[in-house]
């Protein structure tokens, strides 16, 4: 695996970091900008709607880039939000530098997505993703808890603070780490032949699939923490342990699922989305059991945002490896979490905290739904395969017999 793929990771690790940040000082933040806690949370929401809607146009102001200069770019513009975020005065400001650090963020998955794979053989790319989106899950298992630690000691500037340092550090390596020219193999082609690939219908179908399945998943990540206490009886103390135990099960399903992508994309999808279908449903009811909870939240680290691997092989397939395509799909995927976070929401107001595993439940249906296009034709495509290898082998065989009936009858 190229060096390369891995400093792609520290980069994703820090975006993925800042985004989550949020979430684990609201209290703090509240207080020192003078906002309501459901403020702090709206800023939550700003950086992922900056994400799904600016990241795809930044991505086509960088299409005529090489993409190691777009990749340097994107970390000054994620370093300047996440400053701005550090030295904010008020909500206002921070809300801006939420915004824009989203948009950065959003443009650097699909740019590094796109380079992982154009410097990785072929038959390798799903593992090379998997390599790379493991900033991602680390993201989950260690920026999240580290960031919160250090705001809860240090004040929550300085988490940002240090998110800045963890940004620079990763632009350094970035610079020594990642190759520069590289050929026609590392443009991003014109807008046209960009956009090209969206006039397929399927490749629409195919970013569906992304948002319901990574939508099931937010829809129990983004409330494990009151379900596991207000429900299920754990402790506050003991939930950040469960959380990070829940975030080491990412990186191993993140590891299985970067091998088997490559070669069995689809039947790795309806297997997760069958698995995550299961668990989140065996959550939703047995939720108030210390063990089988604890056992069903693994599961679903297992099998939901572990998924990505796969889903970006499909789409590469269906579409292209084109930075455009690998942002867009972002987007698809950063729009299931939009919906997951604010139907769960709203669902727990009328119904409880299992809503959203409910929720979950019928997002991965509906995911499975996406796929079984694909699957019938995969079927088809299956069948008329048997069909011509018999028509081979019966062939030769049949000619035979005439030429036995032939000789026969001239004697």
């Amino acid at each position: 695996m190229p060096r390369a793929v891995y400093v792609l990771a520290l980069g994703i690790f820090a975006m993925v970091t800042s985004e989550f940040v949020v979430a684990g000082l609201m209290p703090q933040m509240a207080e020192g900008l003078d906002a309501t806690i459901p403020e702090i949370g709206y800023l939550i929401t700003a950086f992922a709607a900056a994400m799904a809607l600016g990241g795809p146009f930044l991505t086509v102001a960088l299409l005529k880039m090489r993409q190691k200069s777009a990749l340097i770019l994107l970390f000054g513009i994620f370093l300047v939000g996440n400053v701005l975020a550090a030295l904010a005065p008020d909500y206002r400001t921070m809300l801006v530098a939420r915004v824009l650090t989203g948009i950065a963020s959003q443009a650097f998955f699909g740019v590094s997505i796109s380079l992982a794979s154009r410097i990785t053989r072929p038959e390798v790319r799903g593992r090379a993703v998997a390599v790379a989106l493991n900033g991602l899950m680390l993201g989950t298992l260690l920026g999240l808890p580290l960031s919160t630690v250090i705001g809860e000691h240090l004040g929550w500037r300085a988490a940002f603070w240090a998110i800045t340092a963890l940004t620079v550090l990763a632009a350094l390596a970035t610079l020594a780490g990642v190759p520069g020219a590289d050929g026609a193999s590392e443009e991003g082609g014109g807008l046209r032949e960009e956009l090209g690939a969206f006039r397929d219908p399927r490749l629409w179908l195919t970013l569906t699939t992304s948002t319901f399945v990574i939508g099931a998943t937010f829809s129990a990540f983004s409330y494990l923490n009151p379900i596991l206490t207000e429900i299920t009886g754990f402790s506050t103390g003991t939930v950040p342990l469960l959380l990070i135990a829940y975030g080491a099960a990412t990186v191993v399903g993140n590891t299985v699922v970067g091998r088997l992508a490559d070669r069995r994309a689809l039947p790795v999808l309806v297997v997760g989305l069958v698995l995550n279908l299961a668990f989140l449903v065996g959550f939703a009811l047995l939720a108030q059991l210390a063990v089988p909870a604890v056992v069903l939240m693994m599961g679903i680290g297992l099998v939901g945002v572990t998924m990505n691997p796969a889903l970006v092989t499909r789409v590469q397939r269906t579409g292209n490896a084109r930075p455009l395509v690998n942002t867009v799909h972002s987007s698809f995927i950063t729009l299931g979490i939009i919906i997951a976070t604010s139907v769960g929401g709203s669902a727990i107001d009328a119904f409880g905290l299992r809503a959203p595993l409910w929720i979950g439940a019928g997002l991965a249906a509906l995911g499975l739904g996406t796929l079984l296009p694909d699957v019938l034709r995969r079927r088809t495509e299956a069948r008329t395969a048997t069909a011509a290898a018999a028509a081979v082998v019966v062939a030769p065989a049949a000619e035979a017999a005439e030429a036995a009936a032939r000789a026969t009858a001239s004697r």
